[in-house]
């Protein structure tokens, strides 16, 4: 609950005693400094909202991995929180000093003992450690304790308030019902192929129309025309001469990764006898039991049991046998450092054999990669002090082993693989260039160095239609195609609800073919044209029986949240908010367009232990929403009664000295 706003528990149990002390540059808030407010008769000092607001922070800045300032923790809105929590446990301290409720001096010693912080090297209380750190933070024994004792009847008054709060069963059973509820449906997705005929090709002054109402597709980003020099090992790698005996020593250094013998995915399953491995394996041979059932009848799982990768040579005892296995079999029982024992071989690992010549090429570039990524760590001190010297990435292109180069830089730009911008070091100081700076000397992750410069920033500007009346073309077909689309699908979905309806004249055949081919026999509520059965014409004759519609692709049990492949999960959410059996709807998902017919509604399964499990969740999630309410409303309940005050001088105040 967020009323445990004032508790000098939680600040201690944050670190506040041992992280913050002083942290955040608050000081002197003793010795005149106004209190910040009060609740009814019960004040809140400024020492309070001062450790409140570094508790905030400090926890923050945990939360984002730095240390945050004063401005962004009052644009955050932690200056507000540290407040509500202040007010929250005023309002309650003073409720409790009206009802009476307060907790005993065992209690007060008892949570004591209990914080860590207080505890010595023994991992007890220390009564000279408690009164040192109480010091350190400008806190008497006396006032800390009558805190905490008030926190804990605070903790009282809260229990008692949202004892009898919990979520009603009916909307418990509404919500589980709600949530495990499944449908079949059928979808069918409808393409360009589906129109009655193809999109007319537009003229230019459609196109240009399209082209001005739809700038911000047509814009050009803001491009930061950057002049850079750089070097990085593989630029080097060529020049670096590597000794043939140093590679033969790399080579034998790391052997294993040239030189394995035969091996095998073994997973070892330990008997206390050999009786009981033989009996064991007579059970696998007999069919009776697989290896895995067999670890679990002893509390074990394979990842218990598996030894990896091994040699005939690591087995010992057992490697003949299992190195007799020519398939993923069970060997055994044999032998092994910690008694009898079955093995499972899983897969088999052919040996490995490069001899140093085949191995030569890529130890050499490694090797010489190494090298020239120590050259250029050696030089990047003579770099730095050429460009700080005043030197220009021209003349360093010139005086040093960097290659200069040209690039017309926009942020979300495809990196070229093998250029510059592919280094996200370069990307960041890019984009944080600008026409004042003075070129730095700038590492890469992979030991490489380079050095930019900002020659000009070209602003967004919306190309010429010349330029890109291709992609203007393309843009407005495909709208016009999705547009038409969308049409189609309602005109189906209109029709196919039309002839599902009792007593309403179905339209004629050319115009239904379309709906029957989208949304099948269900939709179109069958009849001759929909069940194949022949029909008779107006003249006597039998006319030729038509072909039944293809009702598209069927779902069973589709669960709320579920899938379906290569459909947009917006689909899913339409089907799941038709509302009758037979009906059908528009879904608009990633530009695509579907028709969903609804065919059943299943009601949940709330018989289980899993749906017993999913109701027991509802219900936690419902009671702690509305006990939080129920909370809030007491609490401002409480600081509406008692009267809230706010010195709004002495809280700036406080803020200003927060660093």
């Amino acid at each position: 609950m967020r009323g445990k706003g004032k508790s000098t528990i939680v600040w201690l149990l944050m670190g506040m005693l041992v992280l913050g002390l002083g942290g955040f540059g608050v000081t002197n808030f003793s010795g005149g400094t106004a209190d910040i407010g009060a609740v009814g008769k019960v004040s809140i000092s400024a020492q309070d909202y001062a450790r409140a607001l570094r508790s905030e922070m400090q926890d923050f800045s945990a939360r984002a991995g730095r240390q945050i300032t004063a401005v962004e923790a009052k644009a955050i809105g932690l200056d507000r929180a540290a407040l509500g929590r202040l007010y929250t446990a005023a309002a309650l301290e003073a409720e409790a000093n009206r009802v009476g409720v307060s907790v005993g001096d065992k209690a007060v010693a008892d949570q004591i003992a209990n914080i860590s912080t207080f505890r010595g090297l023994n991992g007890r209380f220390d009564r000279n450690l408690y009164a040192d750190r109480l010091r350190s933070e400008g806190l008497r024994e006396a006032e800390f304790e009558q805190d905490l004792r008030m926190d804990m009847a605070g903790l009282i008054l809260q229990d008692a308030a949202l004892a009898g709060v919990s979520a009603p069963q009916p909307v418990v059973a509404q919500t589980q019902g709600w949530l495990l509820e499944t449908r079949d449906i059928h979808w069918r997705e409808l393409t360009a192929e589906d129109l009655p005929a193809p999109v007319a090709t537009p003229d230019d002054a459609t196109l240009q129309a399209w082209h001005q109402a739809n700038a911000e597709k047509f814009t050009s980003p803001e491009i930061r025309k950057i002049t850079y020099v750089w070097l990085v090992p593989e630029m080097l790698e060529g020049e670096v001469e590597v000794d043939e005996q140093a590679l033969r020593d790399l080579y034998q250094e790391r052997i294993e990764e040239f030189q394995q013998p035969e091996r095998r995915m073994v997973e070892r399953l330990v008997f206390p006898t050999m009786a009981a491995a033989e009996e064991a394996k007579a059970r696998i041979d007999r069919g009776e039991i697989t290896f895995e059932q067999l670890a679990g009848e002893r509390g074990l799982t394979l990842g218990d049991i598996d030894l990896g990768e091994v040699s005939e040579a690591e087995l010992g005892a057992a490697g003949p046998a299992v190195f007799a296995l020519d398939q993923p079999g069970v060997a055994g029982p044999a032998s092994s450092d910690l008694g009898p024992a079955l093995f499972s071989m899983n897969a088999i690992l052919e040996p490995l054999n490069i001899p140093f010549e085949q191995a030569r090429a890529d130890l050499r570039l490694e090797a010489a990669i190494d090298r020239a990524r120590r050259q250029i760590e050696e030089r990047s001190g003579e770099f730095a002090d050429l460009l700080a010297g005043g030197a220009t990435l021209e003349d360093m292109a010139k005086e040093t082993p960097m290659k200069l180069g040209q690039i017309d830089w926009s942020t979300g730009a495809e990196a070229d693989p093998n250029g510059i911008d592919a280094y996200p070091e370069f990307r960041q100081r890019a984009a944080e260039l600008t026409e004042k700076d003075f070129p730095e000397l700038f590492e890469t992750e992979d030991g490489g160095v380079f050095a930019l410069r900002l020659d000009k920033i070209e602003p967004p500007a919306l190309i010429p239609f010349d330029e890109v009346r291709e992609r203007v073309a393309e843009d407005w077909t495909r709208n016009e195609i999705h547009r038409q689309l969308l049409a189609l699908a309602e005109e189906q979905r209109v029709a196919a609800e039309a002839a599902a309806e009792p007593g309403i004249e179905p339209a004629p055949a050319a115009a239904t073919a379309p709906v029957a081919q989208a949304i099948g026999a269900a939709a179109t509520g069958g009849g001759a044209a929909g069940t194949g059965t022949e029909a008779v014409a107006s003249n006597g004759a039998t006319a030729e029986p038509k072909p039944t519609p293809d009702p598209g692709a069927p779902v069973t049990g589709l669960a709320r949240g579920g899938f379906i492949s290569g459909v947009p999960q917006e689909v899913v959410t339409q089907a799941f908010e038709i509302a009758a059996e037979g009906s059908t709807e528009v879904a608009d998902a990633e530009n695509r367009v579907f028709l969903v017919t609804l065919d059943k509604i299943h009601p949940a399964a709330t018989e289980g232990d899993e749906a017993a499990q999913i109701r027991d969740t509802i219900d936690a999630r419902l009671t702690d929403s509305l006990r939080q309410d129920v909370f809030d409303y007491f609490t401002r309940a409480l600081q509406a009664q008692g009267g809230a005050t706010v010195n709004q001088t002495a809280v700036e105040a406080v803020n200003a000295q927060v660093q």
